[in-house]
């Protein structure tokens, strides 16, 4: 049997979190808490749960705190997040962080279950949309950093490993100095240099000029 423990402080979704649990053969609520800080008193107290389902929108300590805190406090607790936040802006980052699983509450319930069933087990539950999320991140992630250089950095770029200043690349492009400039500033930062010398080694580095 997995022991859940609920930690929302809207009454109503704990009701409804309660209802699908207890509805399981092999799960059941062995408590609830309505802020962040009875979640940490109690996993402090020894609470004896096998997974944490946790609301990051928690009044006293937030859950993502309560997240870093129970990561140090009790390691080997499943945590599954269920949030109203969009799993594309939260999702991997928070995994990272510590959480067994991400999900949005627009989510079907059967998610949900699933992702407490995968996580009790010891292991991760990732929705389709997260797997490619992280597939697409360790992709980009492997491209070189010239290959990260929007279309007209890399004008710039090409032009400046070829020796042009920025008043003849301006007048090239037609564009201000200025504009160059800032181009220019982009493609040091995304490269990791600090200057134009630095830049023309890097297209050595990289085999892009003799």
């Amino acid at each position: 049997m997995i022991r859940v423990f609920l930690a929302d402080d809207h009454a109503v979704v704990l009701a409804g979190l309660r209802q699908l649990i207890s509805a399981t053969d092999d799960m059941r609520v062995v408590g609830t808490a309505a802020d962040g800080r009875q979640v940490l008193l109690l996993a402090e107290a020894g609470g004896e749960w096998d997974v944490l389902v946790l609301d990051l929108s928690l009044p006293r300590v937030s859950g993502m705190e309560v997240l870093r805190r129970l990561r140090s406090l009790r390691p080997t607790l499943p945590i599954v997040i269920l949030s109203m936040y969009p799993e594309d802006q939260y999702a991997i980052r928070l995994m990272r962080e510590g959480a067994a699983a991400y999900l949005s509450k627009e989510r079907p319930p059967e998610d949900l279950l699933a992702a407490v069933r995968r996580v009790a087990a010891g292991g991760t539950y990732l929705t389709a949309s997260q797997a490619a999320q992280i597939v697409s991140q360790r992709a980009e992630a492997e491209r070189p950093p010239h290959a990260r250089l929007s279309a007209r950095e890399h004008q710039v770029f090409v032009l400046i490993i070829n020796g042009r200043v920025v008043s003849d690349i301006a007048a090239e492009l037609n564009l201000s100095p200025s504009t160059v400039s800032t181009h220019l500033a982009r493609i040091r930062e995304k490269l990791g240099v600090r200057s134009v010398a630095d830049i023309v080694s890097y297209a050595h580095r990289a085999g892009l000029i003799g």
